[in-house]
């Protein structure tokens, strides 16, 4: 069975440059707390986690109401 972590259930695309983390450690985290990665937007994506100089998903998350996270948001809801 698959560990159920907070994040379990809940799908993430990530748009920009992170600051603080690289993608790679992003996804990590989200795997480890039970969370999946997508690489696009829809109606399916529980969190956009917007970086710098975020481009046409941020676009696609607001036209399809997905809620945006930033990389502090993001960063608060992956500390255990």
């Amino acid at each position: 069975a698959a560990p159920q972590g907070k994040l379990s259930g809940k799908t993430f695309v990530l748009t920009g440059t992170l600051e603080t983390m690289s993608r790679e450690q992003a996804e990590a985290h989200i795997a480890r707390l039970g969370g999946k990665v997508s690489g696009s937007v829809s109606r399916k994506t529980s969190y956009l986690v917007v970086g710098v100089d975020a481009g046409s998903k941020l676009e696609k998350a607001r036209e399809l109401a997905v809620t945006t996270l930033t990389e502090a948001e993001f960063r608060t809801l992956i500390m255990d």
